[in-house]
């Protein structure tokens, strides 16, 4: 009898746990509610960074919009970490952080492990047409949106066939206009901005 109830005791416990997972990974790939007075931004838009981002070369500027309490945020790190990794010769990069916590550039670059760019300034997500984290802005050398949407599909950033924000860089680096990408590249997915005035 006593094993008996044991066995179901931990059988509850497991299915618990089991089912807790599954809900918290299901919460994430749902599409992130679109704020009720959002307003898109198509590609092509020119974006104002000259006050944001004065130093920017004449390069292509990609803008990772991150909430540091933001479980997605925390997961697509790595795969942050290698696009600038990749790409920092030949684009600016810059952490926009979306949050209504305080946080310092040290703060951030501490948790993001890179020493770029940190702005505050969440004019930018409504400029980009971004309402939720992680999502990257890519801009062009003419100032202009060339991109806006997801990192990958994958909530760890590991399927290379949806890399969908690397696959914007080296486009635009190829001076190529954006391919054509799977609805989920462009659909947000991830948190909700805590913030967020669209």
């Amino acid at each position: 009898m006593r094993i008996a109830l044991v066995t179901a005791w931990l059988s509850f416990l497991l299915s618990m746990v089991g089912a807790l997972f599954w809900y918290h990974d299901w919460v994430y790939q749902l599409p992130t509610p679109v704020p009720r007075d959002y307003v898109p931004v198509a590609t092509g838009t020119k974006i104002n960074l000259d006050q944001k981002l004065p130093n920017h070369d004449g390069k292509p500027v990609l803008l990772h919009f991150y909430n540091p309490d933001c479980p997605c945020s925390r997961f697509n790190k790595s795969h942050f970490q290698s696009l600038v990794r990749s790409f920092s010769g030949d684009v600016r990069f810059m952490v926009v952080v979306l949050s209504d916590k305080k946080f310092t550039v040290d703060d951030i670059q501490d948790k993001i492990g890179l020493d770029i760019p940190v702005s505050f300034d969440q004019s930018l997500a409504t400029q980009c047409g971004v309402y939720s984290t992680p999502q990257a802005a890519l801009i062009d050398t003419d100032h202009r949106l060339y991109y806006r949407g997801n990192y990958n599909a994958s909530r760890y950033c590991t399927d290379e066939q949806t890399a969908f924000a690397k696959i914007a860089l080296e486009g635009l680096l190829q001076n190529e206009s954006l391919p054509i990408l799977d609805r989920k590249a462009l659909t947000s997915y991830g948190c909700t901005m805590p913030v967020c005035k669209n």
